[in-house]
């Protein structure tokens, strides 16, 4: 067991398993004492490596994290506490690591017999444990351990941003916070604070941290909080017996209230039952009262002992007053100030067709249990999620024969040839399906949108199928929609004629989608390819979709077009066959793809 100092202002710490709030508040700590260098030398995460964001200050640090103990110590051979908040088999595994001096373990649940072997190295290697069960310790001005002292302001309050002149040790976490504000009230605060924990067999003891504050120049007083339970403090009462402790020692067992229960009660911690006479709180501070330690009626008079204490010394010479400073204040993280109200940000996204803060997500207003009950389909969700409104069943519908029509088209259109050789060069299925949907354009399942922007304007502005195929030749465009490489006018693409069938059937109007079928009849006249194609049948069906609905404004109808709402159909729909042909290529184990030679020109 050391016999001195623990902790100074540049002790650092290595920190078990990523804990963003502990971790955050040692941190905050460090700043409001004025520490130079961070406490948290690096992070261990078993099996992950990187970088993990944090504040010191004001300022955005990178805190090393490394994947093993091994690793983290080759790394910070400066770092000589380990922090542990998982009751995992490493903490002996970390004092066996020869930079390390002290392990704390936050844990509880430790089994009884591994604390003991952990106890029975600490004491062969000259190492220190804290815990299991406890919330750590603090030295004032300098170190803290995890959440010890709780919030910033609980430590303002008890000036645990700079040293006192009390060394104070407690089984309890809880009640540290409560003895922390008391010594604050009517000392100069604490030196060094440590909770062992309240389990049976603790990994250091009372009279393990007194004895340390004992060599210590700038402990003048130490101040202890035991309870029922064990025997630990019949060892401090020998050590104050033998004269090993030359300082004053305030003390208090609590747990009096114990007689007052007919049978033996089980307080909060696992040592927190009297086993016994001899352990009972009457019995511990009687014997530490006889033994020299200045012990008072009740913890309702704690305080004034503490007090009348600190105050003698004073008047002794042998405690010089603190000199005050003023601690900076902790920026307050955003999210908590914008909460509190205190200040307002701007946000970066925003986002009106989906939610997903509530109990369950909702897209465009309706949530997902309504969704599934009302049997809603792929169609509804895209008129939500696309058009945030649901549409009509028959628009739905419509959407969902789209999707199922241009699903696929064969190994050989462009989209499909580039995933199969994508596929075959041994690329993932992302890879593959963006490799397919990189060619959709104007010349391939891209042109939906012109379509139905070209229909529209024609069609809006009255021109006869005649002016409008001509004024398109003169700009030398082609007309969008009409023309195939396969079909002709004698053997008409089915899809088209299922979309129309559909459209006639259950559709308010079809003035668009009958326009452009009289622009196919003229365009015939010139050549018999130039058939109304799949792009050109949904671009001008949608147009008659949304006009017909009654469901969007003109203004409406023109964004939809403009932004790019109907490829959208043809991309989703197309995904689909793309990555059927993906599976399809590695299930079938496809070698490398190469262009054939006889199908090359080669030309000088």
């Amino acid at each position: 067991m050391a016999t001195g100092q623990l902790f100074s202002r540049t002790t650092q710490a290595l920190f078990y398993n990523y804990k963003q709030l502990p971790i955050q508040r040692m941190l905050d700590f460090d700043f409001l004492c004025g520490r130079e260098t961070p406490s948290v030398a690096g992070i261990i995460n078993p099996g992950s490596e990187g970088f993990q964001k944090l504040f010191f200050g004001q300022e955005e640090i990178a805190i090393p994290v490394h994947g093993s103990i091994e690793a983290a110590c080759a790394a910070h051979p400066m770092a000589d506490v380990f922090i542990k908040c998982s009751a995992a088999a490493s903490s002996m595994s970390a004092l066996k690591q020869p930079t390390i001096r002290v392990v704390a373990i936050i844990a509880e649940g430790v089994p009884e017999s591994d604390t003991k072997h952990l106890i029975a190295y600490a004491r062969s290697n000259n190492k220190v444990v804290i815990g299991p069960a406890t919330v750590g310790g603090i030295q004032a001005g300098a170190f803290r351990i995890g959440d010890t002292a709780g919030t910033i302001d609980n430590i303002i309050a008890c000036k645990l941003y700079r040293p006192g002149s009390v060394g104070f040790v407690s089984k309890s976490g809880g009640m540290s916070n409560e003895l922390y504000n008391t010594i604050a009230r009517v000392t100069d605060g604490i030196y060094e604070g440590i909770a062992i924990g309240g389990d049976v067999f603790p990994g250091s003891t009372l009279s393990d941290h007194v004895l340390r504050f004992n060599n210590i120049p700038q402990v003048k007083m130490i101040v202890v909080l035991g309870e029922l339970g064990g025997r630990d403090e019949y060892s401090l009462v020998e050590a104050i017996k033998q004269g090993k402790v030359n300082k004053p020692v305030v003390a208090w067992v609590s747990g009096t209230c114990a007689r007052l229960f007919k049978s033996e009660v089980q307080f909060g911690h696992a040592g927190a039952k009297s086993g016994g006479e001899l352990e009972s709180a009457q019995a511990k501070n009687q014997a530490l009262k006889d033994a020299g330690a200045v012990v008072p009626t009740s913890f309702e008079a704690f305080e004034a002992s503490i007090k009348e204490a600190f105050d003698k010394l004073v008047e002794e010479g042998k405690i010089e007053s603190v000199k005050e400073v003023t601690p900076p204040p902790i920026p307050e993280d955003l999210n908590t100030a914008i909460k509190s109200g205190k200040v307002r940000a701007p946000t970066h996204i925003i986002s009106t067709i989906s939610d997903d803060r509530g109990e369950e997500p909702c897209y465009a207003g309706v949530p997902m249990s309504s969704i599934l009950e009302q049997g809603f389909g792929v169609g509804d969700i895209i008129s939500l999620l696309w058009f945030k409104r649901s549409l009509p069943r028959y628009c739905t519908k419509f959407i969902e024969i789209c999707i199922m029509l241009c699903a696929d088209h064969g190994p050989c259109v462009s989209g499909a040839h580039n995933t199969i050789v994508t596929a075959r060069a041994g690329k993932d299925l992302v890879s593959s399906l963006v490799s397919g949907l990189l060619t959709i354009g104007p010349r391939f399942g891209g042109a939906i949108d012109d379509a139905a922007r070209y229909f529209k304007d024609a069609y809006d502005r009255g021109l006869t199928p005649y002016e409008f195929v001509e004024s398109m030749k003169k700009k030398g465009i082609r007309v969008p929609g009409i023309g195939h490489r396969i079909k002709r006018g004698d053997n008409r693409d089915k899809r088209v004629e299922l979309l129309q069938e559909f459209a006639r059937t259950n559709f308010p109007s079809v003035k668009y989608m009958e326009y452009a079928v009289q622009v196919e009849t003229y365009t015939l006249t010139k050549a018999n390819n130039l058939v109304m194609n799949v792009d050109g049948a949904i671009g001008s069906l949608f147009l008659d979709l949304l006009a017909g609905s009654g469901m969007f404004t003109k203004p409406e109808i023109d964004e939809i077009v403009e932004i790019g709402y109907l490829n959208g159909l043809f991309v989703l729909a197309r995904s689909i066959g793309l990555i059927g042909h993906t599976f399809d290529q590695k299930r079938l184990k496809q070698p490398l793809y190469r262009h054939p030679w006889e199908d090359v020109l080669y030309t000088k």
